[in-house]
């Protein structure tokens, strides 16, 4: 319905619009009156979701992030680890996750070794993480070509190893706690996975999943990561 109309505001208002609600966790329709009406900003975050164009936005700063950091553009190794949330009361596609005791939805993420989302998937939490883990990676087919292993935790062993291999062509190598390691202990590599789990708790729409549909998850996921990026870019 705004498409015909001429732009009154900024695109860069619309996107810290969003910024402040990922940030700030707050309804739409409590949007402060400093940002353009609710109503326009939620048009534009589904239509922007819709047609991919926040994750796209992603990729590319994901892309200068990474070049800052003195790396190329594709990474050779990949991190893969699972966020079980609880949800709003209006979702839906949720489950109940038995280990976690979580009824809610499961967040599958696959970073570099910068803590830089590759990939991501949202589904309910009574999935399996070898499931998710399939959706995952399928997501990252063809688009990075020097990615060669993926590190993952020990709920990710079986048959997984084959799939992957048959599938993508890559190895994926069981990461764990050394034997006869008592209590809490840094597993090398697994804690940058998890580290970016933690940055989420900086962005209080990310504490809960209050999203209808897990796309508009995914959306907002990609909105935290963005600016986290933009914080860090120099200028």
């Amino acid at each position: 319905m705004f498409d015909n109309r001429k732009r009154k505001h900024s695109l860069k208002e619309i996107i810290n619009a969003l910024f402040y609600i990922a940030t700030s966790g707050i309804q739409w329709r409590m949007l402060p009156k400093d940002y353009p009406k609710w109503q326009l900003i939620y048009y534009y975050f589904r239509k922007w979701t819709n047609e991919g164009l926040i994750e796209e936005m992603y990729d590319l700063l994901r892309l200068h992030c990474r070049k800052q950091h003195g790396r190329k553009e594709s990474p050779s190794l990949g991190l893969i680890d699972s966020q079980s949330v609880k949800t709003a009361s209006m979702t839906g596609d949720k489950g109940y996750d038995g280990g976690k005791k979580i009824i809610g939805r499961k967040r599958h993420i696959v970073t570099d070794t910068i803590g830089l989302i590759l990939s991501v998937v949202v589904h309910s939490a009574n999935t399996q993480d070898r499931e998710g883990t399939k959706g995952v990676l399928q997501e990252l087919r063809f688009k990075f070509p020097r990615l060669r292993k993926i590190l993952a935790y020990g709920g990710y062993t079986g048959e997984l190893a084959h799939w992957v291999m048959q599938l993508t062509g890559w190895a994926l190598e069981i990461v764990s706690k050394v034997a006869g390691t008592a209590g809490f202990d840094v597993i090398p590599k697994r804690w940058l996975v998890e580290r970016t789990f933690g940055w989420f708790n900086f962005y209080i729409r990310l504490a809960k999943d209050y999203e209808i549909n897990t796309e508009c998850s995914k959306a907002f996921i990609h909105m935290a990561m963005c600016r986290i990026m933009l914080n860090r870019i120099k200028k």
